[in-house]
């Protein structure tokens, strides 16, 4: 058990389920967000607005070993991205100053979106980020604040979250959704447990004192064809009618490697998008 402290910034779903792996193993942990009652009980509130220069009230005035950065867009266009990752990252950064707080280390939570390529090759934490569309380029922005701010760091880039209330592609394969099989179009994904559960490993790996490295990409085991997926999905379904408008060709198509993570230890609990789904059906069927 570690009596480590955390304070996770926008603690939405993917902080709320990290929240409380670390209140499990022993940490102190505060959540900032706008709207503090959904927290997880055990989580000391912060109510706080990113968005806003001053400081929040309750601010902790103790140490904080560890500061994840995990807020999310409310608007999504660049100035959203902007205030979202950019602004609140400068401001969070400027009220540990302000209380002369020096982390141990932080975790930027990212995203796969800064990567462009699409011909299905395989990504890792090397290869080209090069995103030209404004919220890839934004979030490389601020994975360079967060690199640069003196703090240790590391980002973590997650790809496709998924899992209970992230149910956006069961919805479209009820509605017969149609995908285009040749070329394949690969997709990644991560369900939202194992996304909280490879930044807790990340931060109990920190404060054990190993290294980290500088970026870590967040997948399951298993990128695969969407066209794979759904088929799969239809089955478990029970989906036999097809949509009428032609095959869907979203943009884009890359296999990302978890290999960095794994060669530290970290094990997704759900190395599929087979398991994952599962278990959100079984869910549902319960």
């Amino acid at each position: 058990m570690s009596n480590a402290t955390a304070l996770i910034v926008g603690c939405g779903d993917v902080g709320s389920r990290l929240a409380t792996q670390l209140l499990d193993k022993g940490w102190q942990v505060y959540g900032l967000r706008r709207s503090i009652d959904r927290l997880p009980a055990g989580v000391i509130g912060v109510a706080g607005d990113l968005f806003n220069e001053a400081c929040p009230a309750d601010w902790p005035t103790g140490q904080i070993d560890y500061l994840v950065y995990s807020t999310a867009a409310t608007e999504h266009d660049e100035a959203g991205y902007q205030a979202a990752y950019v602004e609140g990252l400068k401001h969070t950064l400027s009220w540990l100053k302000q209380h002369n707080q020096q982390p141990k280390h932080l975790l930027f939570v990212s995203s796969s979106g800064v990567y462009v390529q699409q011909d299905g090759e395989w990504v890792d934490e090397t290869s080209p980020a090069q995103s030209t569309n404004y919220s890839g380029h934004i979030m490389l922005k601020a994975e360079q604040l967060a690199l640069s701010s003196g703090v240790p760091a590391s980002v973590v880039r997650l790809t496709g979250i998924y899992g209970p209330g992230r149910e956006w592609l069961l919805g479209q394969v009820r509605k017969g959704y149609r995908v285009a099989v040749n070329p394949p179009l690969y997709g990644n994904r991560i369900h939202a447990d194992d996304a909280a559960g490879l930044l807790a490993f990340l931060l109990e790996a920190a404060d054990q004192g190993k290294t980290l490295d500088d970026c870590y990409i967040g997948v399951d085991n298993a990128p695969a064809p969407l066209a794979e997926v759904v088929d799969w999905l239809r089955e478990r379904l029970g989906v036999t009618e097809w949509a009428e408008e032609a095959s869907v060709r979203r943009a884009g198509s890359k296999r990302c490697s978890n290999a960095r993570a794994k060669a530290l230890g970290w094990e997704p609990r759900y190395p599929s998008y087979r398991e994952g789904y599962a278990a959100i059906l079984d869910a549902i069927k319960s």
